[in-house]
């Protein structure tokens, strides 16, 4: 306890000698993102690359979001978490990939202090939020199998709008919280920030201090917005095996394992990187890996969830090709 009170003082003390004119040197005003390359031949390369995946992402995700508005039979709970996804992958995606995209063109890979800021809490608000709605929509499922007679009486959409909104508001205090605390040490130069964006750990790497307490707060912020959502998911999961294996019929117990297999994969595909940035020991740093690795959650997921769903889903297969038939008719 004195330890940890120590380190707290000796935070704040570093913190406050940073106000003082004279007694260190200014601020860094901006960060320098050096991103994947140096070379222009690869930087184009990866442009259209990074482009063809941004632009597939954003409308897969739309297409979701677009069919779950126009088909009426998909106005329930499942698909309406469904499409709150599809809405923060969208701007998960778009908080980082159009400005690596311009610094893949561009001789400045500058981004301001103050940009880096807010790109860095945005990024965790929608990172967090989407963490904690996957116990939603896990919660969804559990109610969907385990109480299929009462499930639209157990998620009314007056309950489902109040787990969303709790959701937002949680998310996006804890990126409050990461933030202010990371962009809150010193930073006195070098400003060089091996990544493609400003992600917490690689932008606190670069600070004129001890950052032990930092790292001890997003840890415990790891376990309230990682640990604690995977708990939940997998003792729901567990009630939900259970509840399964009872039913007689083999093609009820597959239809049944087959709405729940797009979830899980979504899960495991965003938690797995999340774990490895965020819980490991911070003597494994690897600015090089980190970035594939950020680069998988952050880009490639959000490419393969509306691919998960819609490949698996024969309720989206049956809209899209309501809508296409709909827009021949049309013209």
């Amino acid at each position: 306890m004195c330890q940890v009170t120590h380190r707290i003082m000796d935070f704040l003390t570093a913190s406050t000698m940073w106000m003082i004119p004279g007694k260190k040197q200014s601020w860094v005003s901006e960060f320098i993102l050096l991103g994947f390359s140096s070379d222009p031949t690869t930087n184009n390369i990866l442009f259209i690359v990074f482009l063809l995946i941004y632009l597939s992402s954003v409308l897969g995700n739309g297409l979701i979001i677009m069919l779950v508005c126009l088909d009426t039979q998909l106005h329930t709970p499942m698909y309406f978490f469904l499409c709150t996804l599809s809405l923060l992958d969208m701007s998960y995606v778009t908080t980082t990939v159009p400005q690596m995209l311009v610094h893949l063109l561009a001789h400045s890979q500058t981004i301001s202090f103050v940009g880096c800021w807010l790109q860095m809490y945005v990024f965790g608000a929608l990172g967090m939020t989407e963490s904690i709605l996957f116990i939603v929509m896990a919660y969804d499922r559990y109610v969907a199998i385990c109480y299929l007679l009462r499930y639209t009486v157990i998620l009314n959409w007056g309950l489902c709008i109040q787990l969303m909104s709790r959701t937002c508001v949680c998310g996006f205090f804890f990126s409050l919280l990461h933030t202010s605390f990371t962009m809150s040490l010193p930073y006195c130069g070098p400003n060089r920030v091996n990544h493609y964006f400003c992600e917490g750990p690689s932008v606190r790497s670069l600070a004129c201090m001890d950052t032990h307490l930092i790292e001890m707060v997003d840890l415990v912020l790891s376990v309230f917005v990682v640990l604690t959502p995977i708990s939940l998911i997998v003792a729901s999961y567990i009630r939900i095996a259970k509840a399964i294996l009872k039913i007689k019929s083999t093609q009820g117990r597959c239809k049944a394992f087959s709405t729940c297999a797009s979830h899980l994969t979504v899960v495991t595909f965003f938690y797995a990187p999340a774990i490895y940035i965020y819980m490991r020991p911070n003597s494994s740093f690897s600015t090089e890996r980190d970035k594939q690795i950020s680069l998988f959650y952050n880009v490639f997921t959000t490419l393969l969830n509306p691919v998960v769903y819609s490949l698996r889903n024969k309720d989206i297969k049956r809209a899209f090709l309501k809508v296409m038939g709909h827009g021949r008719l049309d013209q």
